[in-house]
């Protein structure tokens, strides 16, 4: 079969900038609930478990040396009973993600690329085959910051079945997305590929997201819209405007690939209340500034990157709440088309992208309050002799978001 493709960005929730590896069954659904109560009406309607929730004993500030998750007797990775408790009897993320569900909301998790250590250290057997783990295990292709898992022999014809069971137990489950990390540097060709297929096998549709991606090039478009829903095109992104000036480049190079189920992902929105028990950091209100905060929304809105929050939502503040439910934002990020960069300068840069018959343009200031002038053809908009030029006031590191009537170029 061949799955289906997200038309829209997704929008929603991700556990790692508040908690870290430490997230917890009673923290998801605080936040699932609160989505549902307060985002899902302007599109927000995804939750998603990040990184070793099949580890029992976990800390913030990195990851622990030795990887000690919880297995089934097929060496998959199982949700850790004392942080989540539905899981207990072999139900895995099935409760939860019903929960989830019940709420209208789609749910997902993280996966690390390859098999548990641990799986292949016992010679568990691999589901649907005779071989066991430590005969499919590439104990030289292991991620250099992760400890859990080695990679993954893919010459060998149960590579694939290792993961087209992984994959089977999660759509079991009843996953909705699969966050698939330490796949694009270095770039994981085959591994990509094996994941895609064996969620085409699975019969559900589930959302391929990959990460993370430092120094992604352009040349992978191709095979990433082939095979994936989501990657992200830069290293994770926390609350710093030097971590949000850089996302500017790397947006203006990718934009113009999203659209046709196909998103490349400016990475999670650390908004709110972050670092509770996370990876950097204390516990803490966004650094970013309220200017910063609308500008980093209206660049993955206007670039049509996935939205994904980071920060514990029951905490959010009203006016973040304004801000995330905003709805030329939101038109933005579901309906726009042929969004692209048309000015850079060192201190600015300004976007358009259309919305139907409309013509949105945001001016962004990447340094001091400004007071700049465009001509209405500079911003591709139509002119006539005595058409008056554009002139806007930008806050520092902040943005202007216009929207120009039907006939609009």
């Amino acid at each position: 079969m061949t799955r289906a493709r997200l038309t829209t960005p997704p929008r929603g929730w991700n556990s790692w900038d508040a908690f870290g590896t430490t997230v917890t069954e009673e923290e998801v659904l605080d936040n699932a609930r609160w989505m549902h109560d307060h985002l899902l009406p302007a599109d927000w309607d995804t939750i998603v478990v990040d990184i070793q929730w099949a580890e029992a004993v976990t800390g913030s500030h990195g990851y622990r040396p030795v990887s000690e998750p919880t297995l089934d007797h097929h060496g998959r990775p199982q949700p850790a009973v004392n942080r989540f408790p539905s899981a207990a009897d072999g139900r895995g993320f099935g409760p939860l993600a019903g929960a989830v569900h019940d709420l209208g909301l789609r749910f997902g998790v993280h996966m690390m690329r390859g098999i548990p250590r641990s799986a292949v250290d016992a010679g568990l057997p691999v589901a649907g085959t005779d071989v066991t783990a430590d005969r499919i295990a590439d104990r030289d292709a292991f991620c250099t910051w992760n400890p859990d898992n080695y990679g993954v022999d893919l010459d060998h014809p149960a590579g694939q079945a290792w993961y087209d069971g992984l994959v089977a137990m999660l759509a079991g489950w009843g996953v909705d997305l699969i966050k698939l990390d330490d796949v694009l540097f270095p770039y994981r060709e085959r591994d990509i590929e094996a994941y895609a297929l064996a969620i085409e096998r699975s019969g559900r549709d589930i959302a391929l997201s990959l990460s993370p991606g430092r120094q992604l090039s352009l040349e992978r478009a191709e095979h990433l819209g082939a095979h994936a829903d989501l990657w992200r095109v830069s290293d994770d992104l926390w609350d710093t405007w030097d971590d949000l000036r850089e996302q500017f480049q790397r947006a203006a190079r990718w934009a113009p690939f999203a659209g046709d189920g196909r998103w490349p992902d400016l990475d999670m929105l650390p908004l709110g209340r972050i670092g509770i028990r996370a990876e950097r950091g204390d516990d803490r209100q966004s650094r970013l500034t309220p200017d910063e905060q609308r500008s980093m929304l209206t660049l993955w809105a206007i670039a049509r990157s996935p939205l994904f929050l980071g920060g514990h939502l029951p905490d959010t503040r009203p006016e973040l709440l304004a801000l995330l439910a905003d709805p030329l934002l939101q038109r933005l990020s579901q309906e726009g088309s042929g969004q692209r960069e048309i000015v850079r300068d060192s201190d600015f840069v300004v976007w358009r992208s259309r919305i139907g018959s409309e013509t949105a343009v945001a001016v962004f200031s990447l340094a001091g309050p400004q007071r700049l002038t465009f001509s209405r053809g500079d911003l591709g908009l139509p002119t006539s002799d005595g058409t008056a030029p554009v002139t806007v006031d930008v806050a520092e590191h902040g943005v202007e978001l216009l929207l120009f009537g039907p006939g609009a170029e």
